[in-house]
Parts: structure tokens; sequence; C-alpha cells
């Protein structure tokens, strides 16, 4: 039995030497293929693989389309300082979805607005179809993001800030979508941090003979990629808008959970006897297996069907939120409660803050 092993020792050892080049290769080249396909990373931070590259793997060339787990109207609610919004993801429709904690589809009209509040330990996603919104923070930061940008936020251990509407000189309202994205637990005390992305920086193509228009917000989408770096949670976006008689096939990666919320219009998703038209302002949630959606909208449609197409990472972790904190445990909201209140573990900054916008509102 020692010969045996001796033997099997002496072969692994010369097989390591032989092809030691040709192991080291492979290594980068599925470093490279991660680091490539990747478009949610910040530098200096762990990285979460996506679940494509761990998941069970399929035979080449076979895609599976998703279907529909199901989808329900966004029911207008009011929200903040007289904003108005339809929340989906966040109510007893739609929970424990990781890494989504809320969508909401805002409306803020002249004197309403999210005046001064925290957050602790989510990101979010503020995407601005109509007019524009101030921003500003008790570090310091302030901007504005008009329509068709996009502002990242990272809360972290703790901001507090605010979000105001422009006020529009022929008194219409603003309108856009805020996502809320879990944070990985071991980044729930990183930094706060923004990340503004302009509309002029998000790619644009058009597919199926120009009746498909396709802005890629987040991930990938017909061999073009997004911008990188925008996010710590993996999470592809895309808006999409289809003429009638157009039709897409999305790949999105296999094990995210995903889904798509319609602006405008009708479209139909999925295939064969799976395929159901959706109208507007419905959520449409896939389910998790398969690693493609089908849209498309009919021939004789009266208007193009858009919408919003959302995939993110899910993360394996307990979620307890309260409000604007989300965190781990009843006792992690305790002391996030406990900090803001006492002005401590980052939220120094937020004791005597006021911000200027908030001071302009209309009461």
């Amino acid at each position: 039995m020692r010969v045996l092993l001796l033997l099997s020792s002496i072969i692994v050892a010369f097989l390591s030497i032989a092809f030691k080049d040709t192991i080291i290769t492979k290594i980068e080249l599925v470093t490279t293929s991660f680091y490539n396909t990747n478009t949610t990373t910040f530098k200096d931070l762990p990285l979460l693989l996506p679940r494509a590259l761990y998941i069970s793997t399929k035979r080449a060339n076979m895609t599976i389309p998703r279907v529909i787990r199901k989808a329900f109207l966004a029911v207008e609610q009011s929200e903040g300082a007289g904003a108005r919004v339809r929340r989906s993801i966040g109510t007893p429709q739609l929970r424990n979805f990781s890494p989504f904690l809320m969508l909401d589809h805002f409306t803020i009209k002249p004197g309403a607005g999210f005046p001064d509040h925290p957050h602790r330990g989510q990101e979010t996603i503020t995407y601005l179809l109509v007019g524009a919104v101030d921003h500003e923070d008790f570090a310091g930061n302030a901007g504005t993001i008009e329509a068709g940008d996009l502002q990242f936020m990272t809360a972290g251990k703790g901001i507090m800030h605010a979000e105001m509407p422009r006020q529009n000189l022929d008194g219409s309202a603003n309108i856009g979508m805020q996502l809320w994205v879990d944070l990985p637990e071991k980044l729930k005390k990183c930094e706060p941090r923004y990340r503004d992305l302009r509309a002029k920086e998000i790619p644009n193509i058009e597919i199926d003979d120009e009746k498909v228009h396709i802005k890629i917000i987040s991930g990938q989408s017909h061999g073009v990629d997004s911008v990188k770096e925008l996010a710590y949670t993996p999470v592809w976006i895309f808006d999409i808008e289809i003429k009638p008689g157009g039709k897409i096939v999305q790949n999105l990666p296999e094990g995210w959970n995903a889904f798509a919320y319609t602006l405008s219009g009708s479209t139909a998703f999925g295939v064969g006897k799976d395929k159901t038209t959706i109208g507007q302002y419905h959520n449409v949630v896939f389910e998790q297996k398969g690693d493609e959606v089908n849209a498309e909208v009919a021939e004789d449609a009266k208007e193009n069907g858009h919408f919003i197409l959302v995939a993110g990472l899910p993360l394996d972790q307990k979620v307890v939120q309260y409000g604007p904190f989300v965190l781990n445990s009843q006792e992690e909201v305790y002391q996030a409660m406990m900090d803001f209140q006492t002005h401590s573990n980052g939220f120094e900054r937020a004791k005597g803050w006021q911000s200027e916008i908030g001071k302009s509102m209309i009461h």
C-alpha cells in the first residue's frame, strides 16, 4: 500500500510540473472571463461571484426560456412628503426576492419629495424618466439627475440625505423608478458613496430591424457591455422598448432572480403555451430556472411596449428591515436605530445636519 501511495505521489508531482503552464493558463482564462463579464464590482473590495459561474452547467448552445411565476398590478400609494408611488417589490405581493428589497415607480409633483432621511445596509438605484431630481447628503455630496440619468447610492454603514424634485416651470411631475438592493453582510459597514450614471454614458442598441430599442444600463445585451463598477451586488438592468411586431430574446445569468416592470403598452412575455400578455404598471416575476427572457409586442398593437428588465444575484443571508435600515438580525436593526439617535458609528455627521434642498419644500 505504501509503495502504491509513493508511486501515486510521484505521478501527481510529475504531472503538476509537466502541465504547470497549462494549469496556470486555464486559471488565468477563468479569472479573465470573470472580470470581463462581471459588470457590478468595485475595486479593492471582495468580489461576489455571479451564480452563473458556480451553478450546474448545461450543454453548450442550449437555452431555457424563463416562464412567469406571477404578474401583478403595482397599486399607487402615498410615500414621503406628498409623493405618489406604485410599489411592487416590498409589498405582500412580493417579498423575500433577494437581492431586491423594494421597487417604487414614483411620481413627485411640485411641493412633494423625500426630505432628510437616513439609510443603512442597502443600495438604492434611482432611474429618472421625466424631469429632474436634486440630491444632497450630510457628507457634502450634492447633485442633480435628469431624464435618462441614474444614481447608484451605497448607504453602507450609514448615510443621511434628501431627494427633492426640481420645480418644473410647467408644474409637471417628476417621474422615475427607485430600486432598493440588499448589500452582502460583509459590506454592510462599508463607506457610503454615490455614482451618477449619465444618459450619455449608457450604451443604446437597436435589434430586430430597429423594432426593439435597448438601453444597457447594467449588464450585457447582444454582445454590448454596460459601464462597469456601478454597484456592489451584481445587478443587470435594461430599459427596453418594442414597436408593434418586434421581438427580443434577452440572455440573463442563470440562477439570478429576475423581473420586468411594464411602463407602458402591452407586452407578451414567454414562449408557446407559457406566453402571457401583460399590461401597464405590472411587475412580472420570472422563475429562477432558465437563462433568457422572451418578449414581444403584437403586430396590431396600438402602441409600443415599454418595460424595465432587471436581474440580480440572490444573497444567501437573512434580511431584517425596519424602514430605511436593512440588516441581518434584529439586534443589528436596534443598533442602527440607536446609532442614528446618538449620532454614532457612521451617523456622526447627522447631528444638527439639515439639507438645503429639504428646506425648499413648499408647505
